[in-house]
């Protein structure tokens, strides 16, 4: 073997060996405020770093150029900080005030712990590789180059400012209030770690939040589906349910209409944000949309468009009728006689679909509430919108027939344009239903967004089985999932509370 191949045998033997090295055990643990947050270094030619905060999603920044990446990820909890951070008004503000520390102590850790864990691997490999101490110690001379290099040109290029232009993921991409109004960040360190430390007291009041929702875990065969109604042409409701998607492992999104506001050609384009999903989309036209939005839909890949028909989708049967009006003027639906009869219409010829099918069917999907007094007792579940304003009821039992679950979701565009004609814009509202291996409901989450201008976002769980009919289903109180940031300060967003009873047409505002 030439020098050449020697050289470059001992090279690849000792990158591959800190490799190796980094990856069983190149990473620590490190108490960041309440949390028991995670440090590790991987092999990367971008550099940057990930601040990964489950469930609400990742944080990544541009803080160094490569070949290392740093991932932090805010794991547990420690139970005792955490109920002090709850019920000590000075506990939040004693955890906040060393988190900057914290992370520093976490990453000379890592530092450490990495370097021993790539030079431990690279002289075993190269040991297993060459058997000849002299070659295993310049194998090792490569690795320790190798890593002295990575913390230089780490430290070279390191940009404490970097956290004024962070990127968003999953839900932290709605609810920037995490870490901040980044923009107002100067590039101080200073106040870089000042803003450290706010994020890190938003992230423990999230955390605390959730010891207030019902206890519900979903087993692996679990169907998760997300309902969103009354988009209203809102480009901010795409963002939020492919972060929802995302988050909760949605196997299919049903959409209950009005996704459009005139159902006009050019408003055929925001349907395209449908097929970047990458889940099915199943959908039934709202009053709002004409045949050249259903078109529009029926184009993505994913989607699915119901009209009186049924489909078996991520292993639920779905039966759905469009809306059987086209009054994207609301005056003129006002002025149209009829109604109410053409809307329960709409509902029998949908049960009749539905007992003519012969199996049964898990989820009825209507746009108007009006329309499912015909569906009551044939389907479990009927999902409906139209109100802009969550209802959810069990409707009145019938003799020798099922129980029936109406649920009605609010806006998931936060009612377009009209949700900014009153004092406070219209929250983004969308529910996340946990469908057990029967087909059962069996909890369901429903998350707020805020409207336009706000940036808080609540998430109330219900345990189905605890539903009574003519009575509101149980909840938890609203969890709040971050504070407000917004050009009114004091503004939140909340879920609207559930109503019984089968609503009837002509609410306002659709």
């Amino acid at each position: 073997m030439g020098r050449v191949g020697l050289f470059l045998a001992l090279t690849v033997v000792a990158l591959a060996g800190v490799f190796v090295g980094l990856l069983v055990t190149g990473d620590t643990q490190a108490d960041v405020g309440p949390f028991a947050a995670r440090f590790s270094l991987t092999p990367s030619l971008s550099g940057d770093t990930d601040v990964q905060i489950p469930p609400l999603g990742s944080l990544g920044l541009d803080s160094h150029d490569g070949p290392a990446h740093l991932t932090v990820r805010l794991d547990t909890l420690d139970q005792d900080r955490t109920f002090a951070l709850a019920t000590d008004a000075n506990g939040l503000a004693a955890a906040s005030q060393t988190a900057a520390a914290d992370v520093q102590r976490g990453i000379v850790l890592l530092v450490e712990r990495s370097i021993v864990a790539g030079l431990l691997g690279a002289l075993v490999l190269s040991a297993i590789v060459f058997r000849n101490w002299r070659r295993v110690l310049a194998s090792l001379g490569i690795a320790a180059v190798t890593l002295a290099g990575t913390g230089a040109v780490a430290a070279i290029t390191f940009r404490p400012s970097s956290i004024e232009e962070p990127t968003y993921n999953g839900l932290l991409a709605n609810a920037p209030a995490v870490i901040g109004d980044a923009r107002r960040i100067a590039d101080q360190f200073s106040q870089y770690r000042d803003q450290l430390q706010r994020m890190v007291g938003n992230i423990s009041k999230v955390y605390a939040t959730f010891a207030s929702l019902p206890v519900y875990e979903a087993s692996p065969d679990t169907i998760r589906v997300l309902h969103v109604s009354d988009l209203h042409l809102n480009p901010a409701a795409w963002t939020v349910i492919a972060a929802v998607v995302k988050q909760y492992d949605i196997g299919v999104v049903v959409d209950t209409g009005d996704i459009n506001d005139w159902g006009s050609q050019i408003e055929s384009s925001y349907a395209d944000s449908i097929g970047s999903l990458g889940v099915p989309y199943v959908y039934i036209r709202g009053n709002h949309d004409s045949a050249i939005t259903a078109s529009a839909v029926a184009a993505q890949r994913n989607a699915v468009v119901l009209d009186n028909q049924r489909v078996t989708v991520a292993g639920l049967t779905i039966a759905g009728i469009g809306d059987p009006r086209f009054t994207p003027d609301k005056e003129g639906s006002d002025k149209a006689g009829g109604v109410p009869e053409m809307l329960d219409a709409s509902g029998s010829q949908l049960a009749a679909t539905i007992a003519a099918a012969g199996t049964p069917v898990d989820v009825a999907l209507v746009h108007d509430p009006a329309s499912t007094g015909p569906l009551n007792g044939t389907v479990p579940l009927v999902l409906a919108g139209h109100r802009h304003a969550r209802e959810v009821s069990i409707m009145a039992p019938l003799p020798d027939r099922p129980e029936t679950r109406l649920m009605v979701g609010g806006s998931s565009g936060g009612a377009g344009l009209r949700g900014l004609e009153g004092e406070e814009p219209t929250p983004l509202e969308m529910s996340v239903l946990y469908l057990d291996q029967s087909h059962v409901l069996q909890a369901y989450d429903e998350i707020t967004v805020g409207g336009s201008g706000t940036a808080e976002v609540t998430i109330r769980r219900h345990i189905a089985a605890d539903d009574s009919p003519g009575e509101p289903p149980s909840t938890a109180p609203s969890a709040p999932l971050a504070e407000t940031v917004s050009s009114n300060p004091g503004t939140q967003a909340s879920a609207v509370a559930s109503r019984p009873g089968v609503p009837t047409s002509g609410s306002p505002g659709n």
